[in-house]
């Protein structure tokens, strides 16, 4: 099976508690996080937390913190663990030549403690959204205005599971001011939630199309650059979205555009491709539809979607169902620019929308153009879309 068992332990108290950090490092495969649960909980430890992370060619890092066995005792437990394992899996051993990449993979996180929200202190106030595996409410925390996306208990099984500790583990990870920022998250079973910022100024979809804002010129450009500054620093950190698209893009108070949920995005090791159908019909790229392998470049795709959308205040192939929209992206079918684009916004889209990946440019090439046309206009704020 290719199976790896490593353990780098940080053996310390918490709540008087002596915990372990325990680390996994395997190939991924179905259950493999209940298999591993259920082996600590064999050999009599308490899971206290469990985090997981995948990588794009099938590797998996599942990370434990658990109690139950003397913090000085650490040789024991790595000896009991071993044996637990030659026990399920015989094809599982110890490699100690991938310790330091786990170290290198951890060196940037957060101590949980710094992260994880006391749900005693979180005031949960009106929903405000609902999606087909949780619901999102405002809030308020330790006095500041919150966002608060709370799991569906009774949806709860591993994939979900696996997906919200993704969510979790990317959005410790980003820090810029076109992303929403992570205020922590509530990690114990089955009350997961995670916890951002409150942007005051709702979806950018709801701001175009259920408020019918007409936006000049140099309005759009600001959102577009928004984005584009976001997604950047996001693709430089290895982060794909994957479900690049209005409703996913937040106004705060200013109309700062800033990109958020990060449910089913993924770290991307660099020259690292993914086959998983996943996004939104409307707004995804046809390397995705078709099940083909696919890279960064499929966000690029997304944002020339969304550019068009700014643009026309249109909600994408909207004579068409999503799943007939897909089709039509399969067989080369784009959004139909209006007559009056400005030619640098036309050359944009069909770029970042070309069949091709490979002739897609990249989020900082894209800002440059977008910032060079905004230095031209600012002067004209009158200046509309389509000239």
């Amino acid at each position: 099976m290719g199976n790896q068992f490593l353990e780098d332990n940080f053996a310390r108290r918490v709540e008087g508690l002596p915990i372990h950090e325990v680390i996994f490092s395997t190939t991924d495969k179905p259950k493999l996080l209940s298999q591993l649960s259920a082996l600590l909980s064999d050999i009599g430890l308490n899971i206290r937390e469990a985090h997981v992370f995948s990588t794009t060619d099938g590797y998996s890092l599942d990370v434990f913190v658990v109690d139950g066995w003397p913090v000085e005792d650490t040789a024991g437990l790595y000896e009991a663990m071993g044996k637990a394992i030659m026990r399920t899996e015989g094809s599982w051993s110890r490699s100690p030549t991938s310790h330091s990449a786990v170290e290198k993979a951890l060196a940037t996180n957060t101590k949980p403690e710094d992260w994880e929200i006391d749900k005693r202190l979180l005031k949960i106030e009106e929903r405000i959204a609902s999606g087909s595996c949780g619901d999102l409410y405002r809030g308020v925390y330790l006095g500041e205005d919150v966002a608060i996306k709370i799991l569906r208990s009774e949806l709860l099984n591993e994939a979900l599971e696996a997906e919200f500790s993704q969510e979790v583990a990317i959005l410790r990870e980003v820090h810029h001011k076109n992303v929403v920022r992570f205020i922590g998250a509530y990690t114990k079973a089955p009350n997961f939630c995670i916890v951002t910022e409150y942007m005051s100024g709702g979806s950018l979809y709801d701001f175009l199309h259920k408020n019918h804002h007409d936006l000049r010129l140099h309005q759009l450009l600001r959102f577009a650059i928004d984005i584009c500054k976001g997604m950047t620093y996001l693709h430089q950190n290895n982060i794909i979205h994957r479900d690049l698209k209005t409703a996913n893009l937040l106004l705060d108070a200013n109309k700062v555009v800033k990109v958020a949920d990060f449910g089913v995005a993924r770290f991307q090791n660099q020259g690292g491709v993914m086959t998983a159908e996943t996004g939104t019909y409307r707004w995804m790229a046809p390397e995705v539809i078709n099940h083909q392998p696919y890279n960064h470049k499929a966000d690029i795709f997304s944002f020339a979607i969304v550019l068009w959308e700014i643009v026309t205040a249109k909600v994408p192939y909207d004579k068409m169902t999503p799943l007939q929209a897909a089709l039509g992206v399969r067989q080369g079918h784009r959004p139909e620019l209006p007559e009056n684009i400005h030619p640098t916004l036309s050359h944009i889209m069909q770029r970042c929308w070309d069949s091709d990946p490979s002739n897609r440019p990249d989020f900082a090439e894209i800002t440059v153009d977008l910032e060079k046309l905004l230095e031209e206009v600012q002067d004209d704020t009158d200046l509309p879309a389509e000239i």
